[in-house]
């Protein structure tokens, strides 16, 4: 089934948690639709379609169906007001009120690019939503390796975002992304989480942060492409290790299978992967798994 338009009247009636109207929370107004459509989708650009439903189970989950389906092409985005079944690395949930950040994907296909290169498209999803909020939102922003986004909430790293990159068959690669932007200290998840506005950022209006974010990442995908997926032509690298929070630090990392090896976070090698020195003397490149920051290096 294709996802329904904001504009559908019987979603109108979905508002912030507890129901009521859509405008119920006056500080979390909805969407702009045709407002994002006329400034991202332009002729030649890598933005082909925006699509704005006011809620579903997982704008990846929607989006890897129609891409597989043929119902979408390179360029497409899907966002949702709110989604109830999120769903970020490891399996985990990711679930925050209504109209309280920002959950889209988006369908790329670099054809071109060697697959061998692809591993790098989370890492640059990082980066262009990195500079796209420091930008927009003039927040201070840092990488945590490998697709969490960082700011700074009363002197500590809180997430605020997290990206998902999944396989859709012949189609290319989905890649989700989710911010948040205006959930309040008594709607966090977890102690570890944060948002845009409670580290302080100018602007907490999600349509000009949305177009921000996608404008940055369709510069980023555009370097990295014409650099035939090239890291370090692209500046991808170069750009990634500077932002990075993990680069210089004590770290665990949790891999497959119950594995686990703590060293200092040394570099990003050229295939996207952490490297990190152990106390034996080795440089372990770790390539999936999760990273847990012990303490600076």
């Amino acid at each position: 089934m294709m996802p329904r338009d904001s504009s559908d009247a019987d979603d109108r009636s979905n508002g912030a948690a507890g129901g009521g109207s859509r405008w119920s929370d006056l500080d979390r107004p909805p969407l702009n639709t045709a407002a994002l459509r006329r400034g991202l989708v332009r002729e030649g650009g890598l933005w082909t379609g925006v699509d704005v439903v006011q809620r579903t189970g997982s704008t990846n989950s929607d989006l890897v169906a129609r891409a597989t389906a043929g119902q979408a092409a390179e360029g497409a985005v899907l966002v949702a007001e709110e989604q109830n079944a999120g769903r970020g690395r490891l399996d985990r949930v990711w679930t925050a009120p209504p109209r309280s950040g920002l959950f889209f994907s988006v369908l790329l296909n670099p054809a071109e690019v060697p697959v061998a290169r692809w591993g790098w498209l989370p890492l640059l999803a990082g980066v262009a939503v990195a500079t796209g909020l420091a930008q927009a939102a003039g927040v201070d922003t840092a990488l945590k390796w490998p697709n969490d986004v960082l700011v700074t909430v009363g002197g500590e790293e809180r997430k605020t975002g997290g990206i998902l990159a999944e396989r859709a068959g012949n189609a290319g690669v989905v890649i989700g992304i989710g911010i948040n932007v205006t959930l309040r200290q008594a709607e966090l998840p977890v102690p570890t989480a944060g948002s845009l506005a409670l580290a302080g950022a100018r602007t907490t209006d999600r349509d000009p942060l949305l177009r921000a974010v996608l404008r940055s990442l369709e510069d980023w995908y555009g370097r990295w492409r014409a650099a035939d997926g090239d890291p370090t032509a692209s500046g991808l690298q170069e750009t990634y290790a500077a932002g990075s929070a993990t680069l210089g630090r004590l770290v665990r990392a949790e891999l497959p299978g119950n594995r686990s090896i703590t060293g200092e976070a040394v570099a990003i090698d050229g295939d996207g992967r952490l490297v990190l020195a152990t106390e034996e003397g080795m440089q372990e490149p770790v390539g999936a798994g999760d990273v847990v920051h012990l303490r600076s290096a």
